[in-house]
């Protein structure tokens, strides 16, 4: 079994390396220096007493899994800045409509600064929307859309029909977006120029 020292020891050889190979595949410094953190974390809480040989292919399981994670967060809160867009021809009354199904994401390049800007707002927006859902709209809505789980797999978890589930989902989207356009987003899930927050 790995001692307190060999574990510090492989993490102060590691940290750069990681975060090197971390920046380069995420391509945002303060995002890989995050899940390089973490990935540190869990191999010493998770596997910090295992022998110190196993430590580098541990570490570099647990480092692919977070980035994952990472690029699965991202694309789920891409997703919710265009959330209005999956509206056309469905109202508030069509529980039976899964927005996720239909979404259709038309953004401008992550790499702008003023997009970077507007998502980071849209999704502080959102966020706080989410936790004034009740509970069950919230839950369906976090499954589907933030841990990436289908209809199905989600009415199982939640002990509840597909039906409920897409009512559920339909309902908290329709919500989040009443949110969004009394913060000036239209239908496209694009600020209207002048619009405040």
């Amino acid at each position: 079994m790995a001692t307190a020292q060999e574990l510090s020891n492989f993490l102060a050889e590691v940290e750069r390396r990681a975060y090197r190979q971390t920046a380069y595949a995420v391509r945002d410094e303060h995002a890989a220096l995050d899940i390089v953190q973490d990935a540190m974390l869990k191999l010493a809480e998770k596997y910090g007493a295992r022998p110190a040989a196993e430590f580098p292919m541990l570490f570099q399981r647990i480092l692919q899994n977070t980035m994952r994670d990472f690029w699965r967060r991202q694309k789920v809160r891409n997703l919710w800045t265009s959330l209005l867009s999956s509206f056309g021809g469905h109202s508030a009354d069509d529980d039976e409509h899964d927005p996720l199904e239909t979404l259709e994401t038309g953004q401008r390049s992550e790499d702008e600064p003023e997009a970077q800007l507007e998502r980071s707002q849209t999704i502080a927006i959102i966020e706080r929307a989410i936790e004034k859902l009740p509970a069950r709209q919230r839950e369906a809505f976090l499954m589907r859309y933030w841990e990436d789980m289908d209809v199905a797999e989600t009415a199982a978890a939640m002990g509840c029909s597909e039906g409920s589930v897409k009512t559920h989902c339909s309902r908290a989207v329709h919500a989040l977006a009443a949110t969004l356009q009394h913060y000036g987003f239209n239908q496209q899930g694009l600020k209207k120029p002048g619009a405040g927050s």
